[in-house]
């Protein structure tokens, strides 16, 4: 009897642990599923799109690489933990899209930090900012943080040194926040057009060519976007009284 009570203790335990171990197997299955089946976002290549880079514009450069990586690494944890949530659109709406808007404005601080040493890149911005999803796992590879820098010994062309407007504009009224935005960006383009005007010209006209050419017409530019800012600031509040004789002239950096 001792015997037949302690066979059968000894089945009750060996079915419960059976039972743990499917459950546990269970679990991991599960768990497995989560991590191979969600989506991943999978974005263009940006690094390869960029010219040599200005030895001054590396280390900003490789900042906002990495930063392209967080910014895709945090979408994809962003789809794992959001499964189920919002109607067909939560992904474009609440990942995509801010993904987007979060890449573009990286892109443009990595053209605009080559600009400041060299030719501004023509990049297709709204082209390498769109990520699509990948429904199969995989997705975007990581950018390369190390990026190619002109040779030693190559002279770079002269470049514009121009003054910063955004730091002196007051508080931006909302409804004047789009055009004020979209004048900074053209005193950018302004600024990357005349660093383009000088590495095409280098050896052209006399001693004043490039003043009268390049610095001149950029200067009158530059006057005009400024007082545009001012102007849609001054629609919805006090207009600011900008120092646009010293934020337009710039100068010439060797």
């Amino acid at each position: 009897m001792y015997t037949s009570r302690t066979n059968v203790r000894r089945w009750q335990i060996a079915g419960v642990a059976a039972v743990a171990v499917a459950m546990v197997g269970v679990g991991l299955g599960v768990a497995a599923a989560d991590e191979t089946g969600a989506p991943t976002v999978n974005c263009p290549g940006v690094a390869g799109k960029l010219p040599a880079v200005p030895a001054q514009a590396r280390a900003e450069i490789s900042r906002n690489l990495a930063l392209l990586n967080t910014q895709i690494a945090e979408a994809n944890r962003r789809l794992v933990t959001s499964r189920g949530e919002g109607g067909p659109n939560f992904v474009q709406n609440a990942i995509l899209g801010p993904l987007k808007d979060k890449r573009v404005a990286t892109i443009n601080r990595m053209a605009t930090a080559i600009g400041r040493n060299a030719a501004r890149p023509q990049l297709d911005v709204q082209g390498l900012a769109t990520c699509s999803l990948n429904q199969q796992g995989g997705g975007s590879a990581a950018e390369p943080t190390t990026v190619a820098t002109q040779a030693p010994g190559t002279v770079a062309a002269r470049t514009v040194n121009c003054p910063r407007v955004d730091g002196a504009l007051p508080a931006i009224p909302a409804r004047a926040q789009d055009e004020v935005t979209r004048n900074l960006a053209l005193l950018d383009t302004q600024i990357g057009e005349a660093n383009r005007r000088l590495a095409t010209s280098v050896g052209e006209g006399g001693p004043n060519f490039v003043r009268n050419a390049i610095l001149g017409p950029l200067e009158d530019k530059r006057v005009a976007t400024i007082n545009r800012i001012a102007t849609a600031i001054g629609r919805h509040a006090a207009r600011p009284s900008l120092d646009v004789a010293t934020l337009a002239p710039c100068a010439l950096n060797n």
